[in-house]
């Protein structure tokens, strides 16, 4: 897999993400997919029934996944300062993933900062780890 499919392959698991589509997502994630999402929880989440349950959560009231729980309504995401970095059937992702919805007040940009690990398993591309973390200097120090 170039590092191109490596991008195409993340841009499918994200939009599967974006549009609250779990059957995609599943086919794209490992089962034992771990995560580090610093504004759900401080701690480890593991597994894809936490994903499962928003997913389905979120497209039963018509909402956005990420969009900071708004209502749905046009939305895009882009892989900013993307860098692909691939040893043998291991590809890791790391990019600053900004969030574009429109609203009637203008476009709203959410951002943070991912890595997606992502390795070959049965001949398939799945993630298998994923770390985000704030796109603004946060504190050290715990307020």
């Amino acid at each position: 897999m170039s590092n191109d499919e490596v991008v195409e392959f993340l841009k499918t698991h994200l939009q599967a993400i974006q549009d609250n589509d779990t059957q995609a997502y599943n086919e794209t994630a490992a089962e034992d997919l771990t995560l580090y999402e610093w504004w759900v929880t401080p701690h480890r989440i593991d597994g894809l029934p936490f994903h499962e349950f928003m997913m389905v959560s979120n497209a039963e009231r018509g909402m956005v996944f990420g969009a900071e729980g708004k209502a749905k309504s046009p939305t895009r995401f882009d892989l900013s300062n993307l860098r692909v970095q691939r040893y043998g059937d291991t590809a890791i992702a790391s990019y600053t993933l900004l969030i574009s919805t429109a609203a009637p007040e203008g476009v709203k940009v959410a951002a943070h900062n991912e890595s997606r690990v992502m390795v070959k398993l049965g001949g398939a591309w799945k993630v298998v780890h994923v770390h985000k973390s704030p796109a603004w200097q946060a504190p050290h120090i715990q307020p």
